[in-house]
């Protein structure tokens, strides 16, 4: 595939593909969230855990589309892929590591507390997101519990201030070497 600026756009990120009635369109992941955008890789057990957990990391995670940004990157070629996993050296496919950690954190919240993570109150559900983070999760079944801490939140830096937007809420001067035509 030639780097072309759409190719380019499509594969970094900033913008998402998504074919709609026999059009593409490229969409941020938080447009892709307010038009209610299909998943094609995560179903929506799993969109609910990850947006669950990534708003209580990083509040407005679901809101900038965390759960679209991800579901799209894993479809990308892993060459082309931003997931933060990236950097450890998961090996791909990279769908595996999030459906196995994202069920082992359901598996988690049923049995450590009775109930979804979805309805766990605040206090909660930061016990147990710091238990990730610590390690100490007892009969964990899937990636390193910190690994999964550190993926989540940076997918979720990633789309809460990657963005000009996000450099502007953090009040640091975006400069890039190239600006994008537009906002993203």
């Amino acid at each position: 595939m030639s780097l072309s600026r759409r190719n380019f756009i499509r594969q970094s990120g900033m913008a998402l593909s998504f074919s709609v009635a026999g059009r593409t369109l490229l969409l941020t992941p938080r447009e892709a969230y307010a038009r209610e955008m299909p998943f094609s890789v995560l179903d929506q057990a799993e969109v609910e855990t990850l947006e669950t957990v990534c708003d209580h990391l990083l509040p407005g995670a679901r809101e900038n589309g965390v759960a679209h940004f991800v579901d799209r990157q894993l479809l990308l070629d892993p060459d082309y892929s931003l997931l933060f996993i990236k950097c450890f050296n998961v090996q791909p496919p990279y769908s595996d590591f999030y459906r196995v950690a994202l069920a082992e954190i359901s598996r988690l919240s049923e049995t450590g507390y009775g109930k979804s993570i979805t309805a766990l109150d605040q206090a909660s559900a930061v016990s147990m997101i710091e238990s990730l983070r610590d390690g100490n999760v007892p009969s964990w079944n899937g990636p390193p519990p910190p690994l999964v801490y550190h993926a989540l939140r940076n997918d979720a830096v990633d789309v809460v201030y990657g963005t000009m937007e996000g450099f502007a809420d953090l009040g640091i001067p975006y400069l890039a070497h190239i600006e994008p035509p537009r906002a993203w």
